[in-house]
């Protein structure tokens, strides 16, 4: 996403977009129902974590690792194979984000160097850093051009310029593009998709719309599969009102889905306590 035209919040400008806002308005129909529901009055810790679990799943589903739920659940130990260790990063992952928030409005990039610290564990020399010239990235799941660092940086900079200084964009728009552009940028040697999509679940937890963290949108994002995951990230690469508006649309349907799910787990509890 371009961060440098003439609108003063690109961010907000793009709400106008064809079928943004009606996005927007299903995204909020959708979270107030699983606020609204009696289980959430008296187990919203449960729910949460519950939520952190099937995120943190469908998370890793998207970066290669489509484990059951059941066995993320069971699993103490995630450093046995690539697959292993990447439900392991998705899950330490989760719990991090929760801690983050207070910072992030402040020092995205601070952020976003954290995330990536968490998630590769170690891994390597470049973690919590955005790569510089002539460095791998492997990321063989997302087959898009590969901006150069000077892009990565000035893009990274520019986000975290309208990240900062606010504005009056819905909390959406502001999750789809902090999702968007990182995907696009790549900015770390691994582990993009993971960072990616926990950051967007910082926005959407900080901005107030699920301040719980119960609506998973990590969940959508995986239900449709990669292929429309990543159609959908096209769109917002090619930098067309049209392209953006479907790739907003599509985080917007991932926050409901992910809402959708998490009213089932409140049904459940409620049978269960029946």
């Amino acid at each position: 996403m371009s961060t440098t035209g003439a609108t003063a919040d690109p961010l907000a400008a793009l709400g106008s977009l064809p079928g943004v806002a009606e996005s927007v308005e299903s995204v909020r129909k959708a979270v107030d129902r699983v606020y609204g529901h009696r289980i959430m009055r008296r187990r919203s810790n449960e729910i949460t974590s519950e939520a952190a679990l099937r995120g943190a799943r469908g998370s890793a589903a998207l970066s290669g690792a489509d484990w059951a739920l059941e066995e993320v659940r069971r699993r103490t130990d995630f450093s046995g194979d690539d697959e292993a260790r990447t439900v392991g990063a998705a899950l330490r992952l989760t719990a991090e984000a929760g801690q983050l928030l207070s910072i992030w409005r402040q020092s995205p990039l601070r952020v976003l160097a954290r995330l990536h610290l968490v998630a590769a564990a170690g891994e390597e020399d470049t973690v919590g850093r955005p790569r510089q010239d002539g460095e791998p990235v492997d990321e063989p799941l997302v087959d898009l051009p590969l901006p150069d660092a000077t892009e990565v940086a000035g893009r990274l900079e520019g986000l975290s310029q309208l990240i900062i200084a606010g504005g009056s964009a819905p909390a959406l728009v502001t999750a789809a593009v902090v999702h968007g552009e990182l995907l696009a940028l790549r900015p770390f040697g691994t582990h993009n998709g993971l960072v990616a999509r926990a950051a967007e679940r910082i926005v959407l937890v900080g901005s107030g719309l699920d301040p719980k963290s119960v609506c998973p949108a990590e969940v959508g994002h995986a239900e449709p599969g990669r292929a429309a995951y990543l159609a959908a990230l096209e769109g917002y690469v090619s930098g067309t009102p049209e392209g953006m508006a479907t790739w907003i649309a599509h985080c917007g349907r991932a926050i409901e889905l992910g809402a959708r799910e998490s009213t089932a787990v409140c049904e459940a509890l409620q049978r269960g306590a029946a």
